[in-house]
């Protein structure tokens, strides 16, 4: 099961057309991974102090489907798909609230673990991978569609 994270569709969040303004599904979709990370018990704050390191977005693939509109309730999805020593990958989807199985954009999102002074990637400390490797080792299925 994937994590799932609520958003309400407000009037900053549409274009002139009144629809969800493109790029603001990826500030959604990154709404929801810190929540997922923080469900996991890394509280991506208190991990930058403690370890001098934090995740970057490094790579963004989306296909968009159906717009949200003003005043829509959503469910953003985050599944961990692929981990590794420096970035783990994973699968989103923006599904309407009220009818789950409505899909209106879905992508991968690839981050990596960067020093915080150098910004050159190092290797995501032991404790968090251990957690993303448990976390991707009890994925059972792939997300539908």
């Amino acid at each position: 099961m994937s994590f799932q994270f609520p958003i309400r569709i407000y009037w900053e969040d549409t274009d002139a057309g009144g629809i969800v303004f493109y790029a603001n599904y990826l500030k959604f979709m990154e709404r929801a991974r810190t929540e997922w990370l923080r469900s996991l018990g890394i509280g991506q704050q208190a991990l930058r102090e403690r370890s001098g390191g934090m995740f970057v977005v490094s790579e963004t693939q989306l296909k968009y489907h159906r717009p949200a509109r003003l005043d829509d309730e959503l469910l953003v999805t985050a599944e961990l798909r692929q981990t590794g020593a420096v970035s783990a990958t994973i699968a989103q989807r923006v599904l309407a609230k009220n009818e789950p199985t409505l899909l209106l954009c879905e992508g991968t999102i690839r981050i990596g673990w960067v020093d915080t002074a150098t910004m050159r990637p190092s290797r995501i400390p032991a404790d968090v991978a251990g957690t993303l490797e448990r976390e991707c080792s009890s994925i059972s299925q792939p997300l539908k569609p």
